[in-house]
């Protein structure tokens, strides 16, 4: 999160080394006596882990934490100049990737998805115990893979289905998809126990859980994300674009009136850019909001991944997208007369209500995903979770609060946004659950329904004998 600077994890707290030092000390309840020769290890690189950590302590707490606001102006712009730098090329590419249509989001999330996952796996990397266990990394992938697998897959065949259930080939897949998934990852699971190696247990038990965590923080997050760029790519952009607006706007206030410290974990953070963020991410939200609603490509759920901005694309539009007429209040229509506008009603959609949520969220709970973050790099003693960015950081730097962000959309547009309906691939995922006879005695019902409205030509449409059908 961008609120007043960049991520300045230098202030260490004391509790932060003192964990430190106790997760790296094994408990004193070890029988075997491989695993008391591990402890030895682990206490002999405690010992030293907490002498340089009181040097770096000694070394850090001196510096006091100064806000952006007050540092000097040579300072403070070519902060500013490097962020803005490389904001405007993120926004350039992500602008790009939108309008090369649904499928290149997908691909970007799905890119994004792996670059988190690899910074947040190396977190806990020791490539001095894992040169001693051979395929040790590749299991993590594999694991990643897995998972993916199976989300994605979900989303497929739940958002496709009109396709995946008429297909020969992709049939099979779908009808047994989740048993599948869960054979990949007891292979995997399998692989893991055969590779346990004697005096490494802990350290890949520790990675072992360390890698699932990551899958769940990271890929679960990401897979709700995905379903809503297939509900439309609105439900993506919107809350994109809040949390990116409340950075941008949190930044700025906090750069020209920051004063306040807003909590522990991220010192150079301010109440005055959290607030200030707050109020215009509110005002963004509405005109933004606004402006989206009036294009098809935007409000219609994706049918067809080859679509692009440019496609010309056309649906019946959800009522949220409608705008509704609003009678105002005598006052009110006595006060705008006042500034030069003669009305007696407003035209609001309720997705413009619906967005004042949304960008509440983004401002006041989302930064609490980028919090997590921080303490997460404290507990670790890193500034940044890597250096592709620029004045950024790493891709996990940026995403922290994304992915909380993504989440929420989904639940709430699932709980108070969505309209269920009947579709063609929810009557298809039905129908092939009936047998063969039934589901020729169906399609000669919708046939005699079809001819009865006109809509098909009695002679052109023959059903094949069983037995025919099965010859040929």
């Amino acid at each position: 999160m961008i609120f007043s600077s960049s991520e300045d994890d230098s202030d260490m707290d004391e509790d932060s080394e003192s964990d430190s030092s106790v997760s790296n000390h094994p408990s004193q309840d070890e029988d075997s006596e491989d695993e008391e020769e591990t402890d030895l290890d682990y206490d002999e690189t405690s010992e030293e882990d907490e002498e340089n950590n009181s040097k770096s302590n000694r070394a850090t707490t001196a510096t006091p934490v100064v806000l952006l606001a007050d540092q000097s102006a040579k300072a403070k712009w070519a902060n500013w100049s490097t962020r803005t730098l490389w904001t405007l090329i993120m926004i350039g590419g992500f602008f790009a990737c939108f309008a090369a249509g649904p499928l290149f989001v997908i691909l970007l999330v799905v890119m994004v998805q792996g670059l988190v996952y690899k910074e947040v796996i190396f977190l806990a990397a020791v490539p001095s115990k894992e040169k001693k266990l051979p395929w040790f990394r590749s299991m993590n992938w594999y694991f990643l893979f897995s998972t993916n697998y199976f989300f994605y897959g979900e989303s497929l065949i739940h958002y496709f289905q009109h396709i995946v259930f008429v297909d020969a080939f992709l049939l099979p897949f779908a009808t047994h998809h989740r048993f599948i998934s869960f054979t990949l990852y007891v292979i995997g699971f399998v692989f893991f126990v055969a590779n346990l190696k004697k005096g490494h247990y802990r350290f890949q038990f520790s990675q072992f859980a360390w890698t699932h965590m990551t899958l769940l923080l990271v890929v679960c997050q990401s897979h709700f994300i995905i379903n809503n760029i297939f509900e439309g790519l609105i439900w993506f952009f919107l809350p994109a674009s809040l949390v990116i607006a409340n950075d941008i706007w949190a930044y700025i206030f906090g750069f020209f009136m920051g004063r306040t410290p807003l909590i522990k974990l991220s010192p150079k953070k301010t109440v005055e850019g959290f607030v200030g963020g707050w109020l215009m991410t509110i005002v963004f939200g509405m005109f933004f909001a606004t402006f989206l609603l009036k294009y098809p490509y935007m409000i219609c759920p994706v049918k067809d991944l080859r679509a692009s901005a440019f496609s010309g694309l056309t649906c019946d539009p959800n009522p949220v997208f409608i705008p509704v007429k609003y009678n105002l209040k005598p006052w009110m229509v006595s006060l705008i007369r006042h500034i030069g506008f003669r009305t007696t009603h407003v035209m609001i959609a309720p997705l413009q209500w619906h967005v004042i949520i949304m960008a509440c969220f983004a401002s006041l709970i989302a930064p609490f995903g980028g919090f997590f973050a921080s303490g997460f790099k404290r507990a670790f003693k890193i500034k940044d979770f890597g250096q592709s960015i620029p004045g950024h950081g790493g891709i996990t730097d940026r995403m922290d609060c994304q992915f909380l962000m993504g989440l929420f959309s989904y639940m709430y547009y699932q709980s108070f946004i969505k309209t269920s309906a009947v579709t063609t691939g929810l009557v298809l995922s039905q129908a092939i659950k009936l047998k063969g006879t039934e589901q020729m005695e169906l399609f000669d019902h919708l046939k005699q329904y079809l001819i009865g409205q006109g809509l098909l030509d009695e002679e052109s449409c023959v059903i094949m004998p069983p037995k025919e059908a099965w010859v040929s």
